[in-house]
């Protein structure tokens, strides 16, 4: 049998694809990498799946019907190194038979350490006094100057209460917070009654919260969720945190309520588009920072992540060679069995 393509469309570079187990050790695997860390062009993205058995992309890969038809019927497995998916078209993937692979809960600890530091840097003006003290403006000593919001005996609101959503609260409970409150599809006592935390309706989540971290996932139901509704009822020293996906959010609505002070401040670690232009309105405001540096794994964990998405295919490879019982990738930082 032919070895199976795969297309990588980032470093870093799988250097050795060893299978073990198969019969005179075959090369089950030829595995064509896009070598820069700036995304591929969709041009070269529809050039080079062409005929591959499976795709390794990012969330900056569109993975629609246009790639699917591009690659052909011999595409077996897409696999995204990211934790959400909503940059491919499951729809699609359903109608061709293909199969998906994710990396979920290898961010987990990293996002959620994430929005505990924006949320702090923005409660407590850190951005601002930074800015303050390399400008010139730290001068003498006021009594109330750069006072924040403090999550002491507070109430933190969290919309959507999954594995970063419990994260994020179990490292603010050391902060004392006094109550915490969730909302999402549904309740979900199996995991609030942990941290513990209230199910709410939306609009109590607004109205009550001190903090509201979104922590959901971008779906058609959460789409511009964040929106003039949740604002207008909201604290206004209220402080909103979204590390979840740009897209939740009403961007302009945001700034509105950032602008007429119907809230306090906002820390963003996500943006529609992103990165967001450098002459955005919302760059202008103090009472709101974006947060730059993603949220991204450890190093160890990273190449770990690097390879766990090839091991789904383990799909194609099964198909190839019966015999194969152990698939070992091997990586100049890691060394991963599955």
């Amino acid at each position: 049998a032919e070895p199976i393509r795969v297309l990588q469309v980032f470093p870093p570079k799988v250097e050795n694809l060893a299978v073990f187990g198969v019969k005179h050790h075959r090369i089950l695997c030829h595995i064509e990498q896009w070598d820069s860390e700036d995304p591929v062009p969709r041009s070269e993205l529809l050039k080079k799946v062409a005929g591959i058995q499976g795709l390794y992309c990012l969330l900056t890969e569109k993975i629609d019907a246009e790639v699917l038809d591009a690659a052909g019927p011999s595409l077996k497995v897409v696999s995204t190194m990211s934790v959400g998916y909503d940059h491919i078209s499951l729809q699609e993937l359903k109608k061709r038979g293909i199969r998906l692979g994710y990396t979920p809960d290898v961010l987990t600890e990293a996002v959620a350490e994430l929005t505990v530091a924006l949320l702090l840097a923005t409660s407590r003006r850190l951005l601002e006094a930074a800015e303050k003290a390399k400008t010139g403006g730290w001068g003498t000593w006021k009594p109330l100057w750069m006072c924040g919001h403090g999550l002491t005996d507070s109430t933190v609101g969290i919309l959507g209460l999954g594995r970063i959503g419990v994260a994020v609260a179990t490292r603010l409970k050391p902060f004392g917070v006094k109550r915490f409150l969730y909302t999402d599809m549904s309740a979900r006592p199996e995991v609030a009654t942990s941290i513990p935390a209230d199910f709410v309706t939306m609009d109590e989540l607004a109205r009550l919260s001190d903090f509201i971290v979104v922590c959901c996932a971008l779906t058609p139901e959460t789409q511009g969720i964040c929106s003039k509704s949740l604002f207008s009822q909201m604290k206004d020293t209220a402080i909103f945190v979204n590390t979840s996906r740009g897209g939740v959010v009403n961007q302009d609505d945001l700034y509105q309520a950032l602008v007429n002070g119907q809230i306090a401040a906002a820390g963003l670690d996500v943006t529609e588009p992103e990165p967001l232009p450098i002459d955005h309105p919302l760059f202008k405001l103090k009472n709101c920072g974006e947060c730059v540096l993603k949220a991204a794994p450890q190093r160890d964990v990273l190449c770990v992540c690097s390879a766990i998405c090839p091991c789904c295919l383990h799909v194609l490879l099964l198909q190839a060679s019966r015999g194969l019982t152990f698939l070992r990738i091997q990586q100049d930082l890691t060394k991963t069995s599955s």
